[in-house]
């Protein structure tokens, strides 16, 4: 019994859950660099979500058309806390790469 992926057309996503997939931009110094190198921005997600759930999600939230989209997945490490030992959480992060002539501004400045 063979699973066949659903073409771009057939897929269809829960609203709400998009609204839930982009946690929180990333801003800093690698973030900005790579935005002015390659037209990417960089979002923190959900550990759960998908490449295609997160292109889904940029192009409902900020009216813009997304070329391709790479996740890094970075475990969190170990830190001491006083005399205890904590761990910072995992974080799961997106690299949103978008088409020539499109533009995301996160600064919050107006246009």
């Amino acid at each position: 019994m063979s699973r066949t992926n659903p073409t771009p057309a057939q897929r269809t996503f829960d609203e709400g859950r998009l609204m839930q997939v982009l946690v929180a931009p990333i801003v800093s110094e690698k973030a900005t660099m790579v935005a002015e190198k390659s037209n990417a921005v960089t979002f923190k997600v959900l550990q759960n979500a998908t490449k295609p759930e997160i292109k889904a999600a940029v192009e409902l939230m900020f009216k813009v058309e997304v070329k391709g989209v790479s996740v890094v997945n970075t475990k969190g490490k170990s830190k001491r806390f006083g005399k205890t030992m904590g761990r910072r959480d995992n974080v799961r992060k997106a690299y949103v790469l978008l088409n020539e002539g499109q533009e995301l501004n996160l600064s919050g400045e107006a246009a």
